[in-house]
């Protein structure tokens, strides 16, 4: 039983079927998603000239096409995350109009942030740990950890340098700095030196 929104759909979208093939098949790397993408489009021009019926709908067609690669394209470079943590205890006020490309560039820049922290050798995690994140002063750092206020201006600047060569040197070493050597153990940068 034809309605006369099938009619409309037959007589001013499907006739244009082969130059939508061709603009799918110059603008879609994936030949085997072609018919897929075709499919959707209909579906999409549809369920639109459902609500309203476009002025113009070959031009119509076209940008729905459009829209609908590109959505495929966003979609397939997001990456995937699993969460790390319980974000409404850690006082982050998350924003509704954050696009999912800045959403997943601050996960990402978390994850190598909370790496290039893994990455410190205990005592220096530790410091950096209690100042930065916990902003105990020098004082209580050195209170807490039984060590001289020195050693703690020491481990701090030590770490924020590792801390930023992970971060802007992509976790390589930076040419002329030492890297610290791994005990027996395999514990990095213990043995080396003693701390007060």
């Amino acid at each position: 039983m034809s309605t006369e929104l099938d009619d409309w759909f037959v007589r001013e979208v499907l006739v244009h079927e082969r130059a939508l093939m061709q603009f799918l098949q110059r603008c879609w790397p994936r030949r085997d998603e072609l018919h897929d993408l075709r499919q959707e489009v209909y579906v999409r021009v549809y369920e639109a000239a459902a609500r309203s019926r476009p002025t113009a709908p070959r031009a119509f067609m076209f940008t729905t096409a459009r829209h609908l690669m590109t959505d495929r394209l966003r979609r397939s470079r997001v990456v995937s995350i699993e969460p790390v943590g319980d974000f409404e205890s850690s006082n982050v006020y998350l924003i509704d109009e954050v696009s999912p490309e800045r959403w997943v560039g601050t996960r990402q820049a978390l994850r190598r942030l909370a790496e290039a922290l893994d990455a410190l050798p205990e005592r220096c995690r530790q410091v950096v740990w209690l100042r930065r994140v916990e902003e105990l002063s020098q004082n209580d750092v050195a209170q807490r950890l039984g060590i001289s206020g020195r050693t703690v201006e020491k481990h701090l600047a030590k770490g924020m340098r590792l801390i930023a060569d992970h971060l802007y040197g992509g976790g390589a070493p930076v040419p002329g700095r030492r890297v610290p050597r791994a005990d027996a153990e395999g514990d990095p940068g213990h043995g080396r030196q003693q701390e007060d």
